[in-house]
């Protein structure tokens, strides 16, 4: 097990140690601010710094599990979990979470690099996935945040075709569910619930199906979706940690290195949320996820190399590698910076107010209002 465990996890040095919490920090910012896990920025993170892909989706599962109870609780309080619709999604989730582990240890353990530990196949098949994904996501809700824009620029929400189209169709049988408002058929949660946790596994990033599809497919509201995604990733999470940890694909290490970053991040991005309006923060949700999928894009040509696929000098490797962790840090420091800025602005803008509701003390004006001794 030792050599296992050493022929597939990095050596963690004191730089490695502080770039894992930077990505966990950042993630952590992009998460708050998203209401997303952050897996779209800290898996491929992790990649660049040499983790094997299998285990930075691994690793992040076990970060995200965490996180997930804690973000499904507070929603839960508000009122903003459909615990029915969960369950119901939990099934099948749960089968795409295992087609997923099956296929990414398969891929691993075949192996297919130039060396021991390597498994180009693994990373290059979750490197298509991701950026395949993403980019269709990405795309889709950029798409939609410049359509609704409306007349003078008001955010008029996301588009309901999918769902009413859906809802029209009635497939058999049709199941209601309270708090979500919906009623939606047990065939389409099923194939949502697959893919959402195929997504999960895969790459770490079920909620950027599972969320959208609850809106767009479902019909339902935003809130609850988020709410009810976190309370799904619990029990998924806790599914997908299990299956890849009995294979040994879990870094602890990681893990405890991403939480250190992750929950100081958070708090920012909660509080940027608050200032920045809806429209906006959807808009840089799909910039920033695109030059993810652009650093990732990069990395491929690296592993087709490493598989025989395509061939090229060997020292271009270092290059594509560079560029690839370039575009990921330039795209969550552009989208920290950002949140930052939007934070600044709106503490500026309230101590402006408070300064204008201030009443100038004039001493003569305070002598007429003194009352007089009887």
């Amino acid at each position: 097990m030792h050599e296992l465990m050493a022929i597939q996890y990095i050596d963690i040095n004191l730089a490695t140690a502080l770039q894992v919490v930077l990505l966990g920090f950042i993630g952590g910012v992009l998460s708050g601010f998203i209401g997303s896990g952050g897996a779209f920025f800290m898996t491929p993170g992790m990649m660049n710094l040499g983790v094997n892909g299998v285990v930075a989706v691994a690793s992040n599962i076990s970060h995200k599990f965490g996180k997930a109870l804690v973000g499904s609780k507070k929603h839960a309080a508000a009122g903003n979990v459909d615990k029915k619709l969960a369950g119901f999604m939990l099934f099948t989730a749960l089968i795409g979470i295992q087609i997923a582990v099956a296929i990414n240890s398969y891929l691993f353990n075949s192996g297919g690099g130039h060396g021991a530990g390597d498994s180009p196949g693994a990373n290059l098949y979750i490197s298509l996935v991701f950026a395949f994904i993403l980019s269709a996501v990405a795309i889709s809700m950029l798409r939609d945040t410049l359509k609704s824009g409306g007349e003078g620029g008001e955010d008029s929400g996301p588009s309901m075709k999918i769902a009413e189209a859906l809802a029209r169709l009635k497939l058999p049988p049709v199941i209601s569910f309270e708090v979500a408002d919906v009623k939606v058929s047990l065939w389409v949660i099923m194939v949502v619930g697959i893919a959402t946790g195929y997504l999960a596994g895969t790459i770490g990033v079920g909620g950027f199906i599972g969320v959208p599809a609850m809106i767009y497919v479902f019909g339902v509201p935003t809130s609850v979706a988020t709410g009810t995604e976190l309370f799904l990733a619990v029990f998924m999470g806790a599914f997908g940690l299990l299956s890849y940890a009995y294979q040994g694909f879990v870094d602890l290490r990681l893990t405890m290195l991403l939480y250190l970053g992750s929950l100081v991040g958070i708090h920012l991005g909660v509080y940027g949320v608050k200032v920045v309006k809806e429209k906006y923060i959807r808009m840089a949700t799909s910039l920033i996820i695109l030059l993810c999928v652009f650093s990732r894009i990069i990395a491929i040509p690296v592993y087709l190399r490493q598989l025989s696929i395509v061939n090229y000098p060997a020292w271009i490797d270092a290059y594509l590698k560079g560029g690839s962790k370039f575009f990921l840090f330039a795209s969550g420091i552009s989208g920290v910076l950002f949140i930052l800025a939007q934070v600044v602005r709106a503490y500026r803008q309230r101590r402006k107010i408070q300064k204008t509701l201030l009443v100038v003390r004039d001493p003569q004006w305070e002598a007429t209002q003194t009352p007089k001794a009887a």
